[in-house]
C-alpha cells in the first residue's frame, strides 16, 4: 500500500513538473467601467393587451434606434454603459429576454435594438413589482461591470400583487445605492386589477433615489417619447442630492396604499 501511494505521489509530482497536471482556473475577466449599468424591466402580465405588450416593446426599440440616445452615451464620462433587458409578470414568471450587453457606439445600440424586435414576448399571470426588483438587483450583482451608477427600470400597468410587498423590495434596493424610476401605464380603466392613481402609486411605492423619477403613459402615442425620454435622462443625467425629478402625477382623488394591489387580490379571492 505505501509503495502504491509513493507511486502515485512521484506521479502527480511529475506532473507538476512537466506541466501536465491540472491547471489552476483563469482569474475572472477585470470588471469593465460603464457610466449606467441598466436594468430594463417591463410587465408582461395579462392584464396588458396584445397591442400594449408590441407599444412597450417598440418603445424600447425606437429608444435605442434614436440619436438622442446614442448622443447621451457618447457624452458620458465614460462613454459607455451597460443594460439588461427583462419581462415578468408573477414572482415566478420572469424571462431575460437580453443578458448584459455593453453599448458603446451607435452600431451596438442598434444592434441591441434588432435583437429585441427579434425576441418572442412571453406572458403571464399576476403583477411581482417586488420579484421584478429583486431580479433587477441580482442581475446587477453579477453584471460584471464597475458603475458609476445603477438603475433599475420598472414599467407596468398595475400594482403589486404577488410576491413580498414592493416597499420591502424598493427599500432594500435603495439601502444599497440603487435608482429606481418608474413608467407607469395609465392607458385604460377596464380591469378589477387596475388601481386609480397609478402614477401616484410608482412614486409612494415604487421608485427610490436621488433623482428617481416617474413618467406616466396615458396614450398609446407617448410610448416611443415617454420611453426615449426615460433613458436619456437615466444614461445622462447625473441627479443631484436633493433634486426632484419626480415627474407630478396628474391624477386627482386619494393616494392609493403601497397594499392596494395585494389587497384586490385578496378581496377577488375571497382571501
Amino acid at each position: 500500500m505505501r509503495r502504491w501511494l509513493f507511486g502515485l505521489l512521484s506521479l502527480a509530482a511529475a506532473g507538476l513538473l512537466t506541466g501536465t497536471a491540472p491547471r489552476a482556473q483563469q482569474a475572472a475577466a477585470p470588471a469593465e467601467e460603464v457610466d449606467v449599468a441598466l436594468v430594463l424591466a417591463l410587465d408582461v402580465s395579462y392584464s396588458m393587451d396584445i397591442d400594449e405588450l408590441a407599444l412597450q416593446r417598440n418603445g424600447y426599440i425606437e429608444a435605442f434606434r434614436s440619436k438622442e440616445l446614442h448622443n447621451a452615451i457618447a457624452k458620458g464620462a465614460i462613454g459607455k454603459i451597460a443594460v439588461t433587458y427583462f419581462e415578468w409578470a408573477g414572482g415566478d414568471f420572469q424571462h431575460i429576454v437580453k443578458s448584459w450587453t455593453i453599448i458603446d457606439t451607435p452600431q451596438s445600440a442598434l444592434a441591441f435594438a434588432e435583437e429585441l424586435g427579434e425576441a418572442p414576448t412571453r406572458r403571464g399571470r399576476r403583477t411581482s413589482i417586488s420579484g421584478a426588483i429583486d431580479l433587477g438587483m441580482a442581475l446587477l450583482e453579477k453584471s460584471n461591470v464597475t458603475a458609476m451608477r445603477r438603475v433599475i427600470d420598472i414599467s407596468g400597468d398595475g400594482a403589486n400583487n404577488d410576491g413580498r410587498p414592493v416597499t420591502a423590495a424598493r427599500d432594500e434596493a435603495a439601502a444599497k445605492g440603487v435608482n429606481i424610476n418608474g413608467l407607469p401605464i395609465m392607458l385604460k380603466q377596464a380591469s378589477y386589477f387596475d388601481i386609480d392613481n397609478l402614477d401616484v402609486y410608482y412614486k409612494d411605492c415604487v421608485v427610490t433615489g436621488i433623482g428617481a423619477f416617474v413618467i406616466p403613459i396615458r396614450e398609446r402615442h407617448q410610448f416611443v417619447d415617454a420611453t426615449r425620454t426615460k433613458l436619456v435622462r437615466e444614461i445622462a443625467e447625473m441627479p443631484r442630492d436633493g433634486e426632484a425629478l419626480v415627474q407630478k402625477a396628474q391624477s386627482t382623488g386619494q393616494n392609493p396604499s403601497c397594499l392596494a394591489g395585494e389587497r384586490q387580490w385578496r378581496d377577488r379571492m375571497g382571501n
